[in-house]
């Protein structure tokens, strides 16, 4: 089994591989919905250089319509049984449901990764407390937030102290929260949660430049800006007409290297080996500045 505190103690940044089991996720949905797919998908990654397959069956984007319990379970176990592979392998199960979790963690995952984090099912929390496993815990103030005026989270993006400030604030009461519920501290992962909330520019980059704010916390930091609307916007400002998802793969591995070299625990990716080479060069480059 892999030792799940060396996983969380890193001295390099890790690449997790995003495989979603989903018929509406933004960038892949239904690709991988067949088990025979999903698990070709999920060794491809581990081949190209994921440390970790974060694997989820429902699609959290604006306008996403909930999966019912047990097709979530059922496609979540299905995944976790084709890619365990007697433990060797490292699974994150992508879920806000405490059934899942339990399920997932049973057969062999090693961590949760709760975009709620611990807010939207109050069991789930219990749950990571009664296994030996790792817990992300994402800021989020919403669950598929509405939309107003076409703008998905626009009623959950004002920050009145700054996004940076408020954010991390929020999220360190996320934290309290699951450590109330029998969480220890050391199976605890921090994501700021790009796009969560957050739909603008404006909102994501205060954060990724406030990496150090989040790392001084002591917890270790996930990122995940993979094929964000905010990636391209931002290459849309910048003067591509139409940015193509190729685009978005090679300003996600940009961003990769940048988080990679400031120290981030690791960076959550659709196109693991782009963001492989690209975390190897920005851990090379922050252990040269170290020396």
């Amino acid at each position: 089994m892999t030792d799940l505190q060396s996983l969380r103690n890193t001295d390099h940044t890790l690449v997790m591989g995003v495989l979603n089991i989903t018929e509406d996720s933004f960038s892949d949905g239904g690709l991988w919905l067949d088990p025979a797919k999903a698990r070709e998908h999920g060794l491809a990654m581990l081949n190209a250089g994921a440390d970790i397959i974060d694997i989820g069956a429902e699609s959290t984007r604006p306008g996403a319509k909930r999966v019912s319990e047990e097709d979530e379970l059922a496609r979540i176990t299905g995944a976790v049984e084709a890619l365990i592979n007697g433990g060797n392998t490292v699974l994150s199960i992508d879920t806000t449901r405490a059934s899942v979790a339990e399920a997932a963690l049973e057969r062999g995952a090693q961590i949760i990764n709760d975009v709620s984090g611990g807010t939207l099912d109050a069991q789930l929390p219990h749950v990571v407390a009664e296994h030996d496993c790792l817990y992300i815990v994402q800021h989020w103030r919403g669950w598929l937030a509405g939309a107003q005026g076409g703008t998905p989270d626009a009623d959950t993006s004002h920050y009145e102290h700054g996004v940076l400030r408020d954010v991390k604030d929020e999220l360190m009461r996320q934290v309290d929260g699951v450590i109330a519920a029998g969480v220890k501290p050391e199976q605890i992962i921090i994501d700021p949660g790009l796009g969560f909330s957050k739909p603008n520019i404006d909102h994501n980059l205060p954060l990724l430049a406030g990496l150090a704010e989040f790392e001084n916390t002591g917890y270790p930091v996930l990122i995940g800006a993979s094929r964000k609307r905010f990636v391209a916007a931002a290459l849309s400002d910048a003067g591509f007409a139409e940015p193509t998802m190729d685009d978005r793969d090679n300003a996600t591995a940009a961003l990769s290297a940048l988080c990679a070299e400031h120290g981030a625990w690791a960076v959550r990716v659709h196109d693991v080996a782009r963001s492989r080479a690209a975390v190897t060069m920005g851990t090379l480059w922050r252990r040269a500045a170290q020396h």
